[in-house]
């Protein structure tokens, strides 16, 4: 979601900076992880991963660290082909989240992450392994409800 704050050419730009707006004034409590940091740190451009890293430090995002619990979660996704075992980073951005107890996550990674069938399938492993369901939305609807 970082890299859609900057890239005005993209759809969901103008609601992604409207969301962190909303952190800023206070809104929404904000996350992200160490693997969240880590993948953005892999960004070639690199004033625009010094950019996105910013982002974290501007708008106060309290940043979650790996947890061992995360990754056992995030391994009972990839098990249950919920996630490829390639996107490994993907099913530990939800298990991560989930060991934290937040409420939401908010990502426009449609294909496997904001997806109902990648929501429906992590809240079940989550209820089987004693962690409740999280929310799974792109940035776009949370705006949008607020709005109306």
């Amino acid at each position: 979601m970082f890299n859609y704050y900057f890239d005005k050419d993209r759809d969901a730009h103008p609601d992604t900076v409207r969301l962190f707006e909303k952190i800023a004034d206070g809104k929404y409590d904000a996350y992200t992880s160490e693997y969240a940091v880590s993948e953005l740190k892999k960004a070639s451009d690199k004033d625009k991963r010094n950019k996105m890293l910013d982002l974290i430090e501007e708008y106060g995002l309290i940043v979650l660290k790996p947890a061992e619990e995360a990754k056992k979660l995030a391994d009972i996704y990839v098990a249950a082909d919920v996630i490829p075992e390639e996107y490994l980073a993907d099913a530990l951005h939800i298990a991560i989240s989930s060991v934290n107890d937040i409420d939401i996550i908010l990502s426009l990674n449609f294909r496997h992450i904001a997806s109902k069938r990648t929501e429906e399938m992590t809240g079940n492993i989550n209820m089987q392994n004693g962690y409740r369901r999280v929310d799974i939305r792109p940035p776009m609807e949370v705006v949008e409800d607020e709005e109306t």
